[in-house]
Order: C-alpha cells, then sequence, then structure tokens
C-alpha cells in the first residue's frame, strides 16, 4: 500500500520547518549585533531582521520550486559577524547600508560577468578564511568575559550549550538561547520592567544610503568576499556532495536582488545558505532526492513567519542583562571559528601568510579610517606574494 501525499510530503516539510528554526535561532543574535555595531538603532536592527527573513525566506521558495531542488537562502553569518568587528563607519548607518547596496550589486555582477567570480576564487582559501577567524575571535571570546563579568547570567548559557553540545550538537546553539531568553524573562519579572506590546509588532524603517569612501572600502569590499568566499562558493559545494548542481547565475541574481531590496530596510546581505543546507538537502529530509525540494520551499516559508516575530527578539536583546546575548552570539560562531582555523593553517606552505592574516585582522586596528578586515586582506596577499616570488 502506497503512502498518501500528505505523508511523502511530511517528512521534508518538518526538515524545513527544522532548518528555518536552528539557522535562525542559531545566528539573529550575531546578526543584531552586527547591524548594531554599525549604527543601527534597535527599530532599525528589527527592521533589518525582519526584511533578511522575509527576503531570504521568498529567495528559498522561489529558487526551490523553480528548481526542483533543496535550494536554501540565508543571510550572511560571517558577513554579519564582519560588522561586528568592523563597527561605525564614516557616514554612521546611511553609509553602510549604502555599502550593503553595494555589495548587492557585487553580487549580481558576479551573475552578469563571471569573472568577478574567478577572481574571488584567486584568493587563497587560507587568506579568506584566516581574515574570516580573525575577525571572529574576538566575537567567540564574549562567553569567556561574559563568565567573568556576569557570571549568574551567562553561566546557564554556556552550560546548557555544553551539555546539548554533547547530546544533541544540532540544538546546541538554539537551546542556549532559549536559556537566555529564561535568564531576560527572570530579569525582567526580578526588576519589575513591563513591556509596552505595541513596540513588539513588526515594522520596516526605511533608510536613504548614503555612499563614502570608507565604508565601501572598510564594509562593503569585504562583506563582499566574505559572503562570496564562506557561504555562496561552500554553498554550492555542500549541495553538489548531496548530488544537487545549483544554477550559479540564477542563484546570484535572486541573492543579489534579495539583498539589494533588503538593504534600505536594514538587510546587509543574502547568500546561499552553507552549514544549515544540509539539513535541507541531506537524506534524512526525505530518501527521495526528487522530493527534497519540498524541504526548501517550507523553510522559506518559515523563514518568512520567523521574520513576524523579528522585534521580540530585538526587544529580548535590548532587555538582556550584560554579556548574556553577546556570550549566545559567541557559542554561535565557535563552529565557523575552529573550521576557518583549520582551512587557514592546512596548507604548511600557505601559514605564514595566513597567520599574518589572522593577526591583522583580530588585532581589529583600523588605519586611515580602513577597517582590519581589508588591512588583513593586503597584508596577508603582500607576505604570500613575497614569500612565493620566483616560485613555480
Amino acid at each position: 500500500m502506497n503512502p498518501a501525499p500528505s505523508d511523502t510530503l511530511a517528512r521534508p516539510i518538518l526538515a524545513g520547518v527544522v532548518t528555518a528554526l536552528v539557522g535562525f535561532t542559531s545566528s539573529f543574535a550575531v546578526v543584531l549585533t552586527g547591524l548594531a555595531a554599525v549604527g543601527a538603532s534597535p527599530a532599525q536592527a528589527a527592521s533589518g531582521l525582519l526584511a533578511l527573513c522575509v527576503v531570504m525566506g521568498l529567495a528559498s521558495l522561489i529558487l526551490a520550486r523553480r528548481y526542483r531542488m533543496p535550494i536554501t537562502v540565508a543571510w550572511s553569518t560571517p558577513g554579519a559577524a564582519l560588522l561586528a568587528a568592523t563597527g561605525a563607519v564614516e557616514g554612521g548607518w546611511p553609509a553602510a547600508v549604502g555599502a550593503f547596496l553595494v555589495v548587492a550589486a557585487l553580487i549580481l555582477l558576479t551573475a552578469v560577468w563571471p569573472q568577478l567570480g574567478r577572481l574571488i576564487a584567486r584568493i587563497p582559501p587560507s587568506i579568506a578564511q584566516a581574515m574570516l577567524a580573525g575577525v571572529l575571535l574576538p566575537l567567540c571570546l564574549a562567553p569567556v568575559t561574559g563568565l567573568v563579568a556576569n557570571p549568574w547570567g551567562v553561566a546557564p548559557v554556556v552550560l546548557t550549550w555544553l551539555v546539548c553540545a554533547r547530546l544533541a550538537p544540532r540544538w546546541a546553539v538554539p537551546l542556549a538561547f532559549v536559556a537566555a531568553a529564561i535568564v531576560v524573562i527572570v530579569n525582567l519579572v526580578a526588576e519589575g520592567v513591563a513591556v509596552d506590546p505595541a513596540l513588539l509588532l513588526p515594522h520596516l524603517e526605511l533608510t536613504a544610503p548614503t555612499l563614502t569612501i570608507g565604508a565601501l572600502v572598510s564594509l562593503a569590499l569585504p562583506l563582499f568576499i566574505v559572503t562570496m568566499a564562506s557561504q555562496n562558493v561552500p554553498g554550492v559545494a555542500i549541495m553538489r556532495s548531496f548530488g544537487y548542481e545549483v544554477p550559479w547565475r540564477p542563484a546570484m541574481l535572486v541573492t543579489g536582488l534579495g539583498t539589494a531590496i533588503s538593504a534600505p530596510f536594514g538587510g546587509h546581505a543574502v547568500n546561499l545558505a552553507a552549514i544549515s543546507a544540509a539539513l535541507a538537502a541531506a537524506p534524512e529530509a526525505d530518501p527521495d532526492p526528487r522530493r527534497r525540494w519540498v524541504a526548501g520551499a517550507s523553510t522559506g516559508v518559515s523563514a518568512v513567519l520567523l521574520g513576524a516575530a523579528s522585534t521580540i527578539f530585538v526587544a529580548l536583546v535590548v532587555l538582556a542583562p550584560e554579556a548574556v546575548i553577546p556570550a549566545v552570539a559567541g557559542l554561535a560562531l565557535f563552529a565557523a571559528f575552529g573550521s576557518a582555523v583549520q582551512q587557514a593553517i592546512d596548507d604548511p606552505g600557505e601559514r605564514l601568510p595566513a597567520v599574518v592574516t589572522f593577526l591583522v585582522a583580530a588585532s581589529g586596528v583600523a588605519i586611515l579610517g580602513v577597517s582590519a578586515a581589508f588591512w588583513a586582506l593586503v597584508a596577508g596577499l603582500l607576505v604570500r606574494t613575497v614569500l612565493h616570488a620566483g616560485r613555480r
């Protein structure tokens, strides 16, 4: 007896819901931290979170249905970490929004002019990953410093993460966030703080963008490189490992347009999902590869619904006790940091340039108003050029 259609679709639909939940709860704190660092107010950060959720949800739905593949689109978590490490740029929040639009233009240019993608691919992976590791290091230290600054608030979060990392690794960060939410609620009740329900309604805030040289060099260029090297390229590779060949040009067109649409409302970048892509594309989503596209579509619908709660999550962040939310964000980036370090130093012949890149990026030093991430790339490529001079 063949199963009913509803039975066959239940599994990929549930896989899509899990993909969206894990992806959102594992990294939304990083996104809000990054947006706030470059000048967004809580309302503007909530607007950015909502815009990103809606855009990446619709993009996942469009690509999954059109190409019958479990293609999922996500926000750029490494890009958000880059924002947090960069901090305020020349021109403030409007200039940051302008940089987001430039990133969108570069992604679209990658779709119509493949040579740009090949140029990005020529950056040695060790240097690109070393830059990312250097950017992530200060954020990954937050759980450690948080335990000292606010042990009673941060310890439950870290302990929850540790236990779940042993018993249910996929849910370790989401459940650490649940622990953080409980800490926030207990603190609000203890202090008698009341929250106006009207402030929890989802809304969009439009920001008129401006363009500054500092924002373009410090933010737009590193954000584009990180998004391409740490999200889009690995995302295609992960999908290929499950037997799916992602259509590159349409994917870049959709994510580029999505970034352009979300940018004026505070969204920094959307791209192909990388780590969370496996949740929708793996056999666990459905034994039949031809039905797994439903998981991609379900991920999209779930992301849009999660966006409706964006202001609630922002309120939790704003009202949280000292160091609690940064600790969650740091825990969420542990895996990405470990992977970046491993790839940076994996090749002994590339290790020294990678170490230089990592140290410059981790230093956070800005020169001439340009962020450390840009100078890290310059330093790493310079050292590599000198060391490889005259070699075949």
